[in-house]
């Protein structure tokens, strides 16, 4: 059952105002979509549009009294014409489409008025290329339009799954309260969820639950409870929220490619350890983890969570973030406090864990965003009960996705990278490692307890497997190293974030130069090309083949550029032998016209 009045703290580092006190949830008092529009949006910068939509009476319903009476009342109560007010506004100077519900208006509910105009928000929204933004508060459907309300369900569903399909960035606020076809349609297509803190949100609210009541415990599900099983990004207080949404929709524009010409070059790594003293730095408990660098890396870091299907996984985390001028989407393996059993299960994901991954990854790709990951597990979280998850399911899937992706993408290898559950995240156009890091297909001591039922052969095997930085780029299958400093990232966490930072930087930069599908077939070049042939200069043949392939877009624009000289050149001699042959026939006239005379 769920937990009541959990109030999770946000992350290390966050806003105060985006963190709720620690308390029983107080459901805030719900507010006029005109008094969140005050609250919301720059002063002055909202225009309301599709208001002349007219609301039906499809079944001239009348229950204690007629249902044309109770719109007047309503409009009379709220001073709006529906339950929805839908326009654009501008967000700390950004602009945005918005659709924003009136509880005071026959409770928020949706019906045919309703159901058109987020509906046509949302295509404004898709054809300007601009974020939308719902803010939701509802009682659900409209029991008095029947089918025909419940059908706004379908509808503005369908509508919000082509503004993903346009690759334009959704986000939800889900008020107090949001229940019932507006939540279970619209209200949770968001790619960012947020909601307000002490909510009350549910597909069912307290009475539709009273009905179907078999004797459970009866519990409203708050803000904070969905928050904890993964369901919402974001809980903030009222006061906090428009600070909330700048933040979002900054980080969630495209950026151009940074010009790698300006960036810092990153110091080359020198005195590269091999074998089992690579094991040991990989595995030092006092080693930087994903959060460190994730939050020393990026500016405005914003957290998703969740799988969106109840499960947050602790190990897993990712969010939305900025590193130099760049927005990004980020995603972390995190094993947390070591001396803290349990804590984030020493980086082994879960099956949600890898479902929230590739959500990320999804995300990144419909909305154009770099994806980095930092890479960091002994393995995934292998258990039975992961098993009966789908926990091979799962990093396939992740596997499957980040090969098809055609947005920039970089990986780094912070710590350990443990077989599949690490290679779920290593896919990119760029691999990085840090020069102490290691990745294996098993643990040496799996390895040695396969090979020679001996685990104290570790040592030796992991010297075997070539397990180390520098024997995967001698192998051809990381691209670079980061330099670490001296006694490794754990020495001193300041200076190996310090050596990182230019590392990753023009990681991006370079592989936001090239086109997505280009990408992805060097991506599938590179793969094919590790360990063909044996022994063979490896590096020297992906090198060559990248450098054909960042060449290629050149050349067609060389040979698009040499078309159309050579058309030019060809229009203008037709025009000089034009010009030739009319003197030639005007001089021929003459001539003749000279000879008659004579």
């Amino acid at each position: 059952m769920p937990t009541m009045g959990m109030r999770p703290t946000m992350w290390p580092g966050a806003p105060a105002e985006w963190r709720p006190a620690m308390a029983d949830p107080v459901t805030p008092p719900s507010i006029s979509a005109r008094e969140w529009a005050e609250l919301l949006f720059d002063q002055g910068s909202f225009s309301e549009q599709f208001a002349g939509i007219a609301t039906p009476d499809p079944l001239h319903f009348e229950d204690s009294r007629p249902y044309a009476d109770r719109i007047k009342e309503a409009r009379e109560q709220s001073g709006g014409r529906e339950a929805v007010l839908t326009g654009t506004a501008r967000v700390g100077g950004l602009p945005v489409v918005v659709a924003v519900s009136d509880f005071r208006f026959i409770g928020g509910s949706m019906g045919y008025a309703v159901g058109e105009r987020v509906a046509h928000a949302m295509e404004r929204a898709s054809d300007a290329k601009t974020p939308f933004l719902a803010v939701t508060c509802s009682g659900g459907a409209r029991m008095q339009e029947g089918m025909v309300a419940l059908l706004q369900m379908a509808k503005t569903a369908a509508a919000a799954q082509r503004l993903h399909e346009a690759g334009v960035p959704m986000v939800t606020l889900l008020a107090n309260p949001t229940t019932g076809g507006v939540f279970a349609s619209y209200g949770t297509q968001g790619d960012v969820l947020i909601a307000e803190a002490g909510a009350l949100i549910g597909f069912a609210g307290p009475r539709v639950r009273a009905v179907h009541d078999a004797g459970e415990e009866r519990e409203t599900l708050y803000a904070e409870d969905l928050y904890a099983r993964g369901l919402v990004d974001l809980v903030a207080p009222r006061e906090g929220l428009r600070n909330v949404l700048i933040t979002v929709l900054d980080l969630l524009r495209p950026t151009p490619a940074p010009d790698l010409e300006s960036l810092p070059k990153a110091i080359e790594a020198r005195d590269l350890e091999r074998g089992w003293a690579t094991v040991e730095h990989a595995r030092h408990a006092g080693r930087p983890r994903a959060l460190h660098y994730i939050q020393a890396l990026t500016t405005d870091f914003v957290p998703l969570r969740g799988d969106r299907s109840g499960e947050d996984d602790p190990a897993l985390v990712g969010g939305l973030g900025r590193i130099g001028d760049t927005n990004v989407v980020l995603i972390g393996q995190e094993r947390g406090d070591l001396t803290l059993e349990g804590d984030r299960h020493d980086g082994r994901v879960s099956p949600a864990g890898y479902r929230k991954a590739k959500r990320l990854m999804l995300l990144a790709q419909r909305l154009h965003l770099p994806l980095v990951t930092f890479v960091d597990t002994p393995g995934a979280h292998d258990g039975i009960a992961d098993e009966g998850a789908g926990l091979a399911g799962a990093i396939s899937d992740c596997l499957a996705t980040m090969a098809s992706l055609t947005t920039p993408t970089v990986a780094v290898v912070i710590g350990e990278g443990g077989s599949g559950g690490a290679l779920a995240l290593t896919w990119a156009d760029r691999l990085l490692m840090q020069q102490n890091a290691m990745y294996a297909i098993t643990s040496p001591e799996g390895a040695a307890a396969i090979l020679y039922r001996d685990r104290d052969r570790a040592p030796e095997v992991a010297e075997a497997l070539g397990v180390a930085a520098a024997d995967l780029f001698a192998l051809g299958v990381v691209d670079s190293l980061i330099a670490e400093p001296a006694g490794g990232a754990q020495a001193d966490p300041t200076a190996a974030v310090r050596l990182m930072r230019p590392a990753v930087r023009r990681a991006l930069a370079e592989v936001m130069r090239g086109k997505g599908g280009q990408r992805r077939q060097r991506r599938e070049a590179r793969l094919n090309s590790i360990g063909v042939p044996p022994g063979g200069p490896l590096h020297a043949l992906r090198n060559l083949g990248e450098v054909i392939g960042e060449s290629l877009p050149r050349l067609d624009e060389a040979r698009e550029a040499a078309v159309g000289q050579a058309a030019k050149a060809a229009s203008a001699a037709g025009a000089v032998v034009e010009r030739l042959r009319h003197r030639g026939e005007h001089a021929g006239v003459t001539a003749e016209e000279s000879a008659g005379e004579a």
